[in-house]
């Protein structure tokens, strides 16, 4: 397939099958929603909910009303749960999408009813509770709270309009294993099985109940109920250190190429801000990627790329579209060379040593891939499929 070798993504399509099926392993005999927001956490997510459907994939997991229509565009046919808001006055497009909506509060809830209404159809919803995350929810964070909130709950099931299939909640703290957060995530399941009791106690019965996110899956996966919600495990990441789950592999390696290699003398200094000065004669090679690609401007003295399997410390200032690696002790680096910026395997940053470098997490690194950079679909070994949303959007 044809892309320009400047600075794109390889998408490892095996790798994300393998790691679906692992999860699917460890969280039976719970289904498996696949968390596909935000464009698949970087990685594209028209192809990665092709590969993911084609290994058995039944539901997927997006943000918002818009996230959900470009899935049916690409002909994704599963169970859809949007977490987020979907405008009440959207509703007709969740009814004839088949789309599954989050309702998060009784006010929501009445005025997507009252829309629905008027589109004689249903919408399909999901009732989420808050145990302890703080955002979205009927609330239900105390043991007081149970029986007001199963109440605002039931209420939900009379609304014409709404067709309650689900409840669900999310951990705060569930990738911790300090005491505290421990006990914190055991308090939340805990209202949560406290709420859904208390709902079926009055006749009210859920088809689909769920609160494992991958963290949670990763270290409680009898906790996985009828359905769980793994995003980060999905592309080979893991939540934590401390939620880990074995036998991940990476999904996504960004790399780009050498434009141009050239001489240091001692006392030479380079690029913005001229923070890196060469104490011995140096060859530097420039690199067609930047900041504006997402990798990090922190990045700056800190990284590691490789060039010919070999490690190419990151020096100098990280650019908008540029940055220059120290490849002295790397035979025969020349113009049009591929290198390897970061990601799976080899001898460059890992996505997680990434993250851990600029201080935050793989979750970020991977969702900041801008859509300049081309995605290139890996399957068999071979390019299966690139999506370029530049040439796209051209034509």
């Amino acid at each position: 397939m044809d892309f320009e070798r400047h600075c794109w993504a390889e998408i490892d399509l095996d790798a994300l099958t393998h790691n679906f099926k692992l999860i699917q392993a460890h969280a039976a005999p719970a289904q498996v929603c696949a968390v596909v927001k935000a464009g698949a956490y970087g990685h594209g997510d028209g192809m990665v909910c092709r590969a993911l459907e084609a290994a058995g994939a039944k539901w997927f997991g997006v943000s918002c009303l818009s996230e959900a229509l470009h899935l049916r565009s690409v002909g994704i046919g599963g169970d859809i749960l949007i977490l987020g808001r979907t405008d009440p006055a959207c509703a007709p497009s969740l009814v004839r999408y088949g789309l599954t909506q989050a309702v998060f509060s009784p006010e929501y809830a009445r005025q997507l009813a009252a829309a629905a209404v008027e589109t004689r159809h249903a919408v399909q919803v999901h009732l989420k509770v808050d145990t302890g995350m703080g955002r979205l929810g009927f609330m239900a964070r105390d043991p007081a709270d149970v029986a007001p909130c199963a109440a605002a709950l039931s209420a939900c099931f009379d609304l014409k309009g709404l067709s309650v299939t689900g409840l669900f909640q999310h951990f705060a703290v569930a990738d911790s294993l300090a005491p505290p957060d421990v006990a914190y995530t055991r308090r939340q399941y805990e209202l949560f099985l406290a709420v859904l009791a208390a709902l079926e106690a009055q006749g009210r019965r859920v088809r689909v109940a769920h609160c494992c996110n991958s963290a949670a899956l990763a270290l409680h996966p009898e906790w996985g109920m009828d359905l769980v919600r793994p995003g980060i495990l999905l592309y080979g990441q893991q939540p934590s250190e401390d939620a880990a789950l074995p036998g991940l592999v990476p999904v996504l390696t960004l790399k780009a190429a050498v434009s141009q290699v050239k001489e240091l003398s001692p006392g030479q200094a380079l690029s913005y801000g001229l923070c890196f000065t060469a104490s011995r004669p140096m060859r530097v090679a420039t690199l067609c990627v930047g900041y504006a690609d997402g990798y990090p401007r922190a990045m700056t003295n800190k990284g590691l790329c490789a060039l010919h399997g070999a490690p190419a410390p990151v020096v100098g200032r990280v650019c908008m579209d540029q940055l220059m690696v120290d490849v002295t002790g790397i035979p025969g680096v020349q113009a049009g060379d591929e290198a390897t910026v970061f990601g799976a395997g080899g001898t460059a940053d890992t996505t997680s040593a990434v993250a851990a470098k600029v201080g935050t997490i793989p979750y970020e690194i991977l969702c900041g891939l801008a859509l300049r950079v081309p995605r290139v679909y890996l399957q068999g070994g071979r390019c299966a499929a690139v999506v370029d949303h530049l040439r796209q959007s051209s034509l």
